[in-house]
């Protein structure tokens, strides 16, 4: 049994809006910036979480640069550096970077269709299937509840990350993942109660939402 240290409270963040982040392509592992919505996004939602009662412990993000943008205009209101994880980025969709849905259906039928018949493992040439991702990105933060027992922690991380988190924190097969949705700049707010318990407390809310 693990022993009652308090509520540990989880900010799990998806980055603000990118630079052609309106077009809906898989960007993956490709390093694009946010905008200038996207910054506005974030000094936003900042702003919103200023008055929390309660200390924030670190801000942690994946090693790419629109969380790690992200991840900097929210620590700095928190006087605070964010803490790079790189297994935290977001899926890697190898050959299909940079395209849409529809351009990848035409260009790789074949695997576009194993894909659809097996979403969980299939990995696109040369990328990550969804069940490598979720390896690494729980084993980082299942390291971070431990490290920030009874504690608050903020992660930055992306649409398809995040999904994943919180379908294990909501005890959800992986195949539901697209069920959930994840906004721009969207906030999720996980309690995690000593023995281990996740409740979520919000799911996609926006930039402007109460924290509490």
């Amino acid at each position: 049994m693990i022993e009652d240290q308090g509520t540990t409270t989880v900010f799990l963040i998806r980055h603000g809006h990118t630079v052609g982040g309106e077009e809906r392509r898989y960007k993956g592992h490709m390093d694009v910036e946010l905008s200038e919505a996207g910054e506005r996004s974030m000094q936003r939602l900042a702003e919103n979480l200023a008055g929390l009662d309660r200390t924030v412990d670190a801000v942690y993000c994946s090693d790419l640069k629109r969380a790690m943008k992200s991840a900097s205009i929210l620590s700095a209101a928190l006087g605070l550096e964010p803490v790079v994880v790189p297994e935290l980025r977001e899926r890697s969709f190898g050959r299909w970077e940079g395209m849409s849905f529809e351009e990848i259906s035409e260009a790789y039928p074949e695997e576009f269709s194993r894909w659809k018949q097996d979403p969980l493992r299939f990995s696109p040439p040369a990328g990550e299937s969804t069940l490598e991702v979720e390896l690494r990105t729980l084993s980082a933060v299942n390291s971070l509840i431990e490290r920030h027992r009874g504690g608050m922690f903020w992660i930055v991380a992306h649409g398809g990350v995040n999904r994943i988190i919180l379908c294990h924190f909501m005890g959800l097969p992986l195949e539901n993942i697209f069920r959930i949705e994840q906004d721009y700049g969207c906030l999720n707010i996980v309690e995690i109660y000593g023995d281990g318990f996740p409740v979520i407390k919000l799911l996609n809310g926006g930039p402007g939402c109460p924290a509490r």
